[in-house]
Order: C-alpha cells, then structure tokens, then sequence
C-alpha cells in the first residue's frame, strides 16, 4: 500500500549507513506516492520542481551508498503503474524520460561531459521546447496506426488508441508526402497537450455543468486521453507534437535534425517554430533565454528546454544510463508550483461589486517570483476542493495570470484548520451580500460602494440602459476620481463648470454630456432597471419585471414570493431583487435620481400579466438587415418576450431572412421552418403588440 507521504524531513548528513538506509526508504516510499498521483491518479500535490528535488536527493544517497540502490528504486525506473483496465502494451524501447537541470551551471556541465566523450567542440543540438502535456507512443504497421500507448511505467503503458484515433491531428494512415517512402514500421513518439485558450473553456464548462475543474492543461490532457469511453476524448480540444522516433524499419537518420524534420513528410505534425539547431552551447543558452521570454505567449504550456545531441552516431556512442539519456537534457524554467501554508482568506470586493476570495499565504517562491497571494475563485469552489484555512495547499502561477490555489494537501492535517465563510456585509461598504446559490457569485448590491462606482457609472450610461453616450470607461474614472461623482444620483446634479474644470472637455464636449443626461431622464422604467445593475437582471429580466409591474414602486414593494409568481423569474432572480430594493443606500440613491426628474414612464406594463408579443418564440435571424443591427434586433425580440438564437432547431420558430441569406435559410427549408423578411417581421411585431 502506498503511504500517504508529502516532503519527508530527511537530514543533510547521516552519521551511519543505518541513517543513510533509513532516509532512502523514505524518500522512496514518498516518491512512489507522488508517482501515483501524478500518474495514476492525474492529481499532484506537489510541485515538479519539489518531485524533481525529492528524486535529486534520493539519487544523492543512492550515489553515496551504492550498496543501498535497489532494483525496484524510483531512480531506476521511469513513471508510475498504468492502468490495467486500459490494457497494457509493451513499449518496443523503453520510453526514457530526461535528466533534469534548472541552471546554467547545470547546462554546461552537460555540454562539457558531451564534448569530452565526443572529442569534438563545439558539439551541434538540437533544441525543442519540454512540453507539459501527456507523453505518447504510436506505432505504425504498413503506414497505419496499429498501437498507441501512455508511457505506463517506460517499459509498459496504457492502451489508449481508441482514445487517440478521435484526435485529429493523428493521422490514422500516414502519407507520402515527400520524397520519402512510408516505412513499414514507424514507432513515434510525442505528447498530447491541449491549449490554454481551450483548457480554460473546458474548465468554464464544468464548473457550469457542476463539475470539478481540472487543476491544469496538463491534467487535463492525461484525463481526456486515459478514458474507458473514447466518446468523452473525442469531446475534449487534444492537439500532438511529434519528435523522436524509437524505430523506422528501412530507414537510418544521420541526425536528429534530419529524423524530425522527416516526419511531416509523413503527415505527422512537428513544432516547426520551435524545433531548432544550435551550434554549441552559447546557442544552447539563447534558445532557453528566448523560449523563457516567450512562453507566457504560447498557446500551450511547457516548463522548460530540451537538447538533444544531433549527431545520431553520437548518441548511441554515449548510451544511455538506467532511466535517461546520456545525451540529451532538460534545461527546466523555475517551477510555477509550489506548495505552502494558506495562513488566511480575506474577501476583495471588485468593480462589478462581485465578491472574491484571496488566499493569504506564507511566502513561497514559484517561477521566481515571490508569492504571499493566490487566487481562489470562489466560494463553490473552495467548499467543492474543501479548502480550510491553516491547510498546506498545491499553488499554481502560470504567466501573467494571478497565483491560484490548486488544492489543499488534505494528508497534512492536524484539526486546526477551520472553514472559510463568506461574510453577509461588504467589506468596503457594509452593504448586503447575495451568494448564488451554487455558491459561483458573491456580491455587494450597494449602489453606492466605492469599490464598483466607476463600473457601475459605465453600465448604467451603456445602450440598453440609459444611453449616455458620452460617458465611458475614461470619462467615468475621470468624474470619480475628480471626487464629482460619488453615487449614481450625483450624475444628474453635474454643472457645465464642473466638467469644463477637468482634462478634455471643451466647452462643446461638456454640453453634449449634460444634454445626454438630461435626455436620459426620459428613458422608460424597464432601461432603467438594466441600468440599476441589479444581480442576475439583464435586459430582458428587466423587460419581464417592468411589464409586471406599472410603477417602481410597486416593483420595489415586491416580496420574493410576489416576484415568484411572475413566470420568468426563478428563485435566485426573486432573491437578488428583493434583496437589492430592501437595501436602505439603494432606495436613496433611487429616490434622488427620482428628484432629479427621471419620468420612469413604464410603456412594458401589461394589465393583467399578459403575455408579451413574442413570449416563448424562438427566432433565427440570417443574411442582411436594414432596419435593424443584428445586436438590436435580438434586444427587441428579448424585449418582446422572445429568444434570438444563432442557429436553426427544432425548437426554432421563424427564421427573418435577408439578403445574402446562406446556410440557416437551407437548414430552415430541410425542417420545414416559416420564414419571413424583415418587413414580415416588423408587421408581426406591430399586429401583436
């Protein structure tokens, strides 16, 4: 059974070869873990920086004492164990993995050793970036794809072609396409990584379907590859690189170079941007410099170099040692992971007025840079991966992106830690919190907090509220930070000389504000609801609120159970309403703006709750408009109760087609669904109205 084991405490120094045996047992019995959760389990909680340490250090002891390196040692073997209910396939060649380095030192001590067992300087590599995806084994019998295999344990992996033959980018038969004929046997060998564009969508994904989201690209790559239904992988975004053959039968490579760069004449698909030469170790270095300075720009994740000698002749005369070659290197970049106390959660309150968590944390140095802060989402999320303050937790800091805690390490738990618990009151204002009830969002409804004025400023002049056009982001930040506007009713008592006293406004600009302000006052009640910023209530909850409802106040008076009766309003919108028109700063500012002279005339109102023109309609529109952009036309057919949607179904309606109308209009025709122009539209909007 294997131990639930983190970073054991093993000392610098042994004073007896007892000691010595002792510290290697236990790091070994903590490497096997950690090999079973990065492999088997495909959930780390530990860094690769700390796993990589963990290993130098047993290797360490093992050099010190030879007499204590045993067969079945984590240093002599590569991986962890496969999963048997995939099948097990034996690997022609063992599948090696990489001596690491994270140093110049480290580089050049490899180029020395390379260029004094090869009696030549400088001694030519090939570069390629170290991806951080799943490492792959295809096998190719009379050019079509027989095997695929996980790297397993190097000598055996897991059998995922199923899995591996929904990727598009692995040719199923592999082409001609240059001068080199198709080998009767090719083993090749890759990874599987999926995008960070793609990663994030999919993890957006199961956090609305209600599902854990995976912890990186990388875990998300081996999940999706190593499934019992190949159904689920041919769902996910998966994507391949190819760069080392273990076997082409007819076929030598004089170098490295010349074996990749075979391949896409085979139809496999290489890195061509970032598969280069360098002539020696200087160019070495500039490749790692380059690639570093790049990577938080590239689609895909990597964690360091690879350099390979490019002389195939070369290799073979080095070998290869138990676990790794002799002749190529990984030069690593600073590990993105680390793992450290989480000594705090404190709550940030944000422009939109949402409420976010912030790990406060012991300091811990990833990708150098040090870390005290990270990110955790929300409060979902922390309850899904059961987060507690004082735990050990797994943090991630990938580019640019805030710091965010993976998971907590659970094993290293003593009972005092303690659960972490949204507050009810703003931390900025002391104003009321509404948390969804999956527990996703958080946030102050407070008109009036100074943490979300100026966004708050920005939606409520947006189109489809009150249409102030002149007041965006920089004009906004500039009357807040002016001290001129310090809640939304203080936009109505703006002056001409107020505006003149700030950067940019000359005397026309300023006259063109007022008079959008003032023309806003007309704006009907269901805009300015949008333009309130009430949680969960966009255009067209606005328009169901307003046509339910003949004046404000009867809107504001609602209970939750009054609101519930209304058919389009589901128990989270009732609540965050009534909870908004409760709030005492809110009804204030509202009736300031009131005041002011907002008419608030309510043409949406419908005696008797009846239903609007276009309720429960869905509606398709295709090709060109003239009466409309195809953003307004949505808003109106929201407005009137229906849905616009972007493609045909059998839940579609009507399609209004115009000129130029291509592939939904045929697809409207194959379903037998009505079609109208535009002015058929525009009639049927007036004869039910």
């Amino acid at each position: 059974m294997l131990e639930n084991e983190s970073i054991p405490e093993v000392p610098q120094t042994f004073h007896s070869a007892e000691e010595a045996k002792a510290a290697a047992e236990a790091l070994r019995g903590a490497i096997r873990f950690h090999n079973y959760r990065y492999y088997v389990l495909d959930e780390p909680v530990i860094s690769d920086g700390e796993f990589d340490a963990l290993m130098e250090r047993l290797r360490r002891i093992e050099d010190a004492f030879p007499e204590l390196r045993t067969a079945d040692s984590p240093t002599q073997h590569v991986g962890g164990e496969p999963r048997a209910e995939l099948g097990l396939i034996a690997h022609p060649s063992p599948m090696l993995s990489l001596k690491a380095v994270y140093d110049e030192a480290g580089v050049r001590g490899f180029d020395e050793t390379c260029r004094r067992e090869l009696g030549t300087s400088p001694v030519e590599y090939l570069a390629e970036p170290k991806y951080d995806g799943l490492a792959i084994e295809l096998i190719y019998e009379g050019g079509r794809l027989t095997t695929a295999a996980t790297r397993g344990d190097g000598r055996t992996g897991e059998d995922v072609l199923a899995n591996i033959r929904t990727i598009k980018e692995v040719p199923l038969v592999l082409l001609a396409l240059g001068r080199q004929a198709v080998p009767g046997l090719l083993v090749v060998r890759g990874e599987i990584y999926m995008r960070q564009d793609e990663f994030n969508e999919l993890n957006r994904w199961r956090a609305e379907a209600g599902e854990n989201p995976f912890a990186n690209p990388r875990n998300a790559a081996a999940g999706s590859v190593r499934q019992l239904d190949p159904r689920i992988t041919a769902s996910r975004p998966l994507h391949v690189f190819l760069y080392e053959v273990a076997r082409c039968d007819g076929r030598e490579f004089a170098t490295q170079w010349e074996m990749v760069q075979t391949l896409p004449e085979w139809g496999l698909r290489i890195n061509r941007e970032w598969t280069r030469l360098c002539a020696g170790i200087e160019d070495v270095l500039k490749f790692h410099r380059d690639l570093a300075a790049e990577r938080d720009m590239l689609p895909y994740e990597i964690d360091g170099a690879v350099f390979k000698v490019n002389d195939r002749g070369a290799q073979n005369l080095m070998g290869v040692r138990q676990r790794d070659p002799r002749w190529a290197v990984a030069y690593k970049f600073e590990p993105r992971q680390g793992t450290t106390r989480l000594r705090d959660i404190k709550v940030q309150v944000g422009r939109t007025g949402a409420l976010t968590p912030v790990a406060i944390l012991d300091p811990v140095r990833i990708g150098g840079v040090e870390v005290r802060h990270a990110s955790l989402h929300n409060l979902g999320q922390i309850e899904q991966k059961d987060i507690r303050i004082g735990d050990t937790v797994l943090v991630e800091r990938a580019g640019d992106v805030i710091p965010h805690v993976v998971k907590a390490v659970t094993e290293g738990r003593d009972g005092s830690e303690r659960p972490f618990r949204m507050p009810d009151a703003c931390p900025v204002c002391g104003g009321t919190v509404v948390v969804s009830r999956d527990k996703k969002s958080a946030r102050c409804t407070n008109l009036d907090c100074p943490a979300q004025l100026r966004e708050r400023i920005v939606h409520f002049a947006r189109r489809g509220a009150m249409d102030i056009d002149g007041l965006g982001d920089r004009r906004a930040e500039q009357l807040v930070n002016a001290g001129l506007v310090k809640n939304l009713a203080s936009l109505y008592s703006l002056t001409k000389d107020d505006l003149l006293a700030l950067e940019g406004y000359a005397g026309k600009a300023a006259d063109n504000l007022l008079r959008e302000i003032e023309e806003s006052k007309r704006q009907p009640l269901s805009r300015f609801l949008f333009g309130l910023g009430i949680p969960l209530v966009g255009e067209h909850t606005a328009e169901v609120l307003a046509g339910r409802f003949k004046t404000l106040d009867g809107l504001m008076a609602a209970t939750e159970e009054e609101l519930l009766e209304i058919p389009e309003v589901g128990p989270e919108i009732a609540r965050s309403v009534a909870t908004f028109f409760s709030d005492g700063h809110n009804r204030g500012t509202i009736e300031r703006m009131r005041r002011a002279g907002l008419a608030l005339e309510n043409p949406s109102y419908r005696p008797g709750g009846e239903p609007l023109p276009l309720a429960g309609m869905t509606i398709v529109f295709t090709g060109r408009l003239d009466r409309w952009t195809r953003d307004e036309a949505r808003r109106l057919v929201e407005k009137l109760g229906g849905k616009a949607t972007t493609s045909v179904s059998g839940e579609t309606d009507f399609v209004v087609a115009g000129p130029g109308a291509g592939s939904k209009l045929d697809e409207a025709g194959k379903r037998g669904v009505r079609v109208m122009t535009e002015d058929q539209f525009a009639r049927l909007i007036e004869d039910r109205r």
